[in-house]
């Protein structure tokens, strides 16, 4: 078993509205898909060495920035990075916006214009995960999978 994974993940929704069937269902499969195939290794910073993993990874939303929260398996601090929600601002509304377009699609459309409006969703889910991936730069590595993942728990908090 590999030390540079999330072996367990809570997000912190703690004064948030309530989440849709829809918003629970998007968190849940994210949250399943995550833990059962993930990619996480936090970066040594100033010559210090990495806290070996797996990890508790913890999500939440304050004073307007992304928490990232990352425990070892113990308990013990790894790291905790405080990422702006600025640069994740557009990809959210665009993913949101995709995502409701698609499920209109699915009720009344043939299936290659609803295949059409899925391939640009999935578009915008990548560009997201691709900003997550920066913005995580020189603090952990994560794979396209993962940050694709992470993304949509994001999503989930953002939106509320």
């Amino acid at each position: 078993m590999t030390t540079n994974r999330i072996n367990d993940i809570q997000i912190d929704d703690s004064g948030l509205a309530a989440p849709t069937p829809a918003i629970e269902q998007e968190r849940k499969v994210a949250i399943f898909d995550l833990l059962e195939d993930n990619s996480f290794e936090l970066a040594g910073r100033d010559g210090q060495a990495v806290p070996d993993g797996p990890y508790h990874l913890g999500l939440s939303i304050r004073e307007k920035r992304l928490v990232v929260d990352a425990k070892t398996e113990d308990g013990a601090q790894a790291a905790e990075f405080h990422l702006s929600l600025g640069p994740f601002r557009q990809v959210v509304k665009d993913y949101f916006a995709i995502c409701e377009s698609y499920f209109d699609a699915v009720k009344k459309l043939p299936p290659s214009q609803i295949e059409a409006i899925d391939m640009a969703r999935r578009g915008i889910h990548n560009e997201g995960a691709r900003v997550l991936q920066e913005r995580l730069e020189g603090k952990a590595n994560v794979d396209i999978d993962t940050a694709r993942r992470l993304f949509t728990l994001i999503c989930v908090l953002h939106w509320g």
